[in-house]
C-alpha cells in the first residue's frame, strides 16, 4: 500500500506517526516517546549523507580506476612537465595523470575516515537534555546501522560538524578536480594540442564553427566555487549560534544537498572526460626541447663528482651560451662544454636523449617505467582494499 504525505502532515516524522497509528492504533503514537525533532531530524540528516558517501565514493573509485589504467596503457609517451607554466623537466604522460590521480586518492581516503564521525546517533537526545525513559540507544544505533551513540544530549540535537566536515571534504575534492580541468583546458589549446577532448564533453561555438569549446572542463573548474561558496556560507550560519538546537540550523540542508548533488556529478563527468579524451603524442613529444635537458646536463657532471651547486652553475652557463649562438644546447661542440669544465668527454652526448632522461629518474616518485608501474601497483592496491 502506498504511503501518501497528507495536507495535516507537519513533517515526514508526524506523518510516521499518523501511519503507524492507521495500522496498529492508539499505540502508535508511543513513536514519539522520548523523542523530539530535534533528535529526529538530526538523525535523518546522518543517515542521508551515509547514503550518500557510499554513492559518492564508488563514483570517486570508479574515475580513479579509469585514471590508472589509462596510465597504465600510456607511459610510453612524453609530455614536457612544468613550473610555473614553463618548461622544465621532460616526464610521462602517466606521471602526469597519475599526479592527479593521488591527489584524488588521498580525497578518496578522506571520505572514508568521515564515515565514523557521520555515524553517531543522536536519536534518543530528545529535545536537548536526553530522555527519561531508559530508551536503549545502543540498541537503536545497532538496528540503524550507526557506529556510535552521540554521548551528550545538548551536543547531538545541535551538532552539524559533519556537515560541514564533509562540505570540507567537497571543497578539497572539487578543488583537485578544477586544477586538473585546468591542466586539461591547456593541454586542449591549439598552441598546445596534446589532447582532444570527445565531441560528447565540448562544445561549438554559437558563431564560430571551428570552435571545440572545452565545456564539461570548464563547468568542472566552475563548481569547485559552488561548492566552497555552500560550506563557507554554511559556516557562517554557524559561528554565532548559542546551544543547543536553533532554527539557523536548517540552513543545513540546501547548502549539503547541493554540495553532494554537485560533487557526485564531478566526479561522474571527469570519469568521463578522462576515459574518452583522444592524446597526441607526437605533438607532446615535438614539445619537448634540448634546453629541458640542462638539469641533465649539471647530473651528468654530479656523477663526474663534482658538487651539484657548481654543476648548477656550469650548465646554466652552457644554456646561455646556445643561446647566444641561437642553437640548442645539444649543439653545442664538446670544445665548447670543455671550456666550461674538463669534466665533459664524449660521453656528454648521451645526455641529450628525452626516453633516457625520464629512464634515470628512477627513484621512488620519479617518472621511469618502473616508478610508473610502482605507482599504478600503489592506487590499484588502494582500490582493491
Amino acid at each position: 500500500m502506498q504511503f501518501d504525505i497528507k495536507p495535516d502532515d507537519e513533517d515526514i516524522h508526524t506523518a510516521n506517526e499518523r501511519r503507524l497509528k492507521e495500522l496498529i492504533g492508539p499505540v502508535g503514537g508511543k513513536l514519539h516517546t522520548g523523542r523530539s525533532r530535534n533528535d529526529q531530524v538530526a538523525t535523518d540528516m546522518r543517515l542521508w549523507l551515509l547514503n550518500e558517501v557510499k554513492d559518492i565514493e564508488a563514483s570517486l573509485k570508479a574515475l580513479l580506476h579509469v585514471m590508472v589504467e589509462r596510465a597504465n596503457t600510456e607511459k610510453e609517451h612524453l609530455i614536457p612537465g612544468y613550473t610555473h607554466l614553463q618548461r622544465a623537466l621532460p616526464i610521462r604522460w602517466s606521471h602526469f595523470l597519475l599526479s592527479h590521480a593521488f591527489a584524488l586518492n588521498a580525497d578518496l581516503q578522506r571520505l572514508q575516515q568521515l564515515i565514523p564521525r557521520i555515524s553517531v546517533l543522536p536519536l534518543g537526545c530528545g529535545a536537548m537534555a536526553g530522555n527519561p525513559f531508559l530508551v536503549d540507544r545502543e540498541f537503536l544505533a545497532k538496528e540503524l546501522g550507526f557506529q556510535s551513540v552521540a554521548e551528550n544530549s545538548l551536543w547531538g540535537v545541535s551538532d552539524r560538524d559533519f556537515v560541514v566536515e564533509f562540505m570540507t571534504w567537497a571543497s578539497l575534492s572539487t578543488t583537485h578536480l578544477s586544477k586538473m580541468a585546468e591542466d586539461l583546458i591547456i593541454y586542449s589549446t591549439a598552441e598546445f594540442g596534446f589532447i582532444n577532448l570527445s565531441d560528447a564533453y565540448s562544445t561549438g561555438s554559437s558563431m564560430m564553427p571551428q570552435k571545440k569549446n572545452p565545456d564539461s572542463l570548464e563547468l568542472l573548474r566552475g563548481k569547485a566555487g559552488r561548492v566552497f561558496g555552500n560550506m563557507a556560507g554554511f559556516m557562517m550560519s554557524l559561528k554565532g549560534l548559542p546551544s543547543t538546537y536553533n532554527k539557523d540550523l536548517q540552513e543545513d540542508k540546501e547548502a549539503l544537498f547541493d554540495t553532494a548533488d554537485t560533487v557526485s556529478a564531478c566526479f561522474k563527468i571527469s570519469e568521463g572526460v578522462i576515459a574518452t579524451l583522444n592524446i597526441n603524442p607526437e605533438k607532446m613529444r615535438k614539445a619537448l626541447t634540448m634546453d629541458m635537458l640542462a638539469t641533465d646536463l649539471a647530473d651528468y657532471l654530479v656523477r663526474k663528482g663534482m658538487p651539484f651547486r657548481d654543476t648548477h652553475h656550469i650548465s646554466g652557463r652552457a644554456v646561455a651560451l646556445a643561446e647566444s649562438r641561437k642553437v640548442q644546447i645539444s649543439d653545442l661542440s664538446l670544445a665548447d662544454l670543455r671550456g666550461l669544465s674538463e669534466l665533459f668527454t664524449e660521453d656528454v652526448k648521451s645526455v641529450f636523449d628525452f626516453d633516457a632522461s625520464v629512464e634515470k629518474r628512477d627513484a621512488i616518485g620519479g617518472t621511469s617505467i618502473r616508478m610508473i608501474d610502482r605507482q599504478v601497483k600503489v592506487l590499484r592496491d588502494t582500490l582493491k582494499a
